[in-house]
């Protein structure tokens, strides 16, 4: 398989790599950058555990051809801390009971937060859908939302 340079910003950082041209963006972020907090669940786009943010929008990694996110900005789970200090999302979520077994959250909180940089104070009909392609088989999903709306008063947006 031919090779070709793909450049991208992950996490603040500049990444420039030569990759094969079939692979996916979930597969460079895990494979080639060690970044394995997005999760493949089903490799279709069904259930949100490998999605992160791509240019302010949040994709299912395991869809998106790396090669067409050149030149891109992507966002992932490893990039919400701040050293030690977890991002107030994940405060939220962990003070909330918002994870169970935890192959989801990476999706979640990733979803929430392309959410809370676009609407600051979402409602829950607001967090329901931006969480709805991301599956959960632990929690019922009650306190991912509160951790939501919680995580979105902690930033001062609601």
């Amino acid at each position: 398989m031919a090779k070709k340079r793909l450049c991208l910003t992950v996490n603040g950082r500049a990444i420039e790599q030569e990759i094969e041209e079939n692979l996916r963006l979930l597969d460079v972020l895990r494979d080639e950058l060690g970044l394995t907090g997005s999760k493949e669940g089903c490799g279709i786009g069904e259930c949100g555990a490998c999605t992160v943010i791509l240019d302010g929008k949040a994709v299912n990694s395991c869809l998106v051809l790396a090669l067409s996110a050149d030149g891109g900005v992507v966002e992932t789970v490893e990039g919400l801390a701040a050293g030690d200090h977890l991002d107030p999302l994940q405060e939220s979520f962990l003070d909330n009971h918002a994870l169970q077994c935890g192959f989801c959250t990476p999706g979640m909180l990733m979803s929430a937060k392309a959410l809370l940089k676009e609407n600051p104070a979402p409602g829950v009909e607001e967090i329901k859908e931006a969480i709805s392609g991301n599956l959960c088989r632990c929690t019922g999903y009650v306190q991912i939302v509160e951790a939501v709306k919680e995580a979105a008063q902690r930033l001062g947006g609601g």
